[in-house]
């Protein structure tokens, strides 16, 4: 208890409980929401087993550029559109947002609806992007 009261060591402490707390809450984060994926993992799991992207942007987000072949499902939605993705339940799918955080939500939604082949790209578009992959806006 001494450390705490020398010399504003308090805001080390302080510092110590966030940093602990992040942890924590990335670790669950990542257990409810499944693996994730490096753009390049998401490339080949598209070509070699013919992954279906769902993208849970919102529209002007999704109007920006999306991944080619990608379905739009905005992240509130995904509930009431559970059903749309029924003929995909076999097939692994790739949950896609803007930097990986909304998507860690969609694909719990997914997994709890019995999806089990259910990815995160880590980084999101941004990600892919960085990695020099391309968007379309068709």
């Amino acid at each position: 208890m001494e450390f705490l009261t020398q010399n504003n060591n308090y805001l080390w402490a302080i510092s110590a409980l966030i940093s602990g707390v992040a942890l924590l809450v990335m670790t669950l984060r990542t257990k409810t929401s499944g693996p994730r994926l490096t753009p390049a993992q998401a490339t080949q799991l598209i070509n070699r087993e013919d992954a279906q992207v769902i993208d849970v942007r919102e529209q002007p987000e999704w109007a920006k550029g999306r991944i080619a072949g990608s379905r739009h499902i905005p992240v509130g939605q995904i509930d009431q559109r559970i059903g749309d993705l029924e003929k995909f339940k076999e097939r692994p799918l790739i949950v896609v947002c803007a930097s990986g955080m909304r998507s860690a939500s969609a694909c719990s939604t997914l997994r709890k609806a019995g999806f089990e082949k259910v990815f995160a790209l880590d980084g999101g578009i941004g990600a892919w992007e960085q990695a020099g992959l391309p968007l379309t806006k068709k």
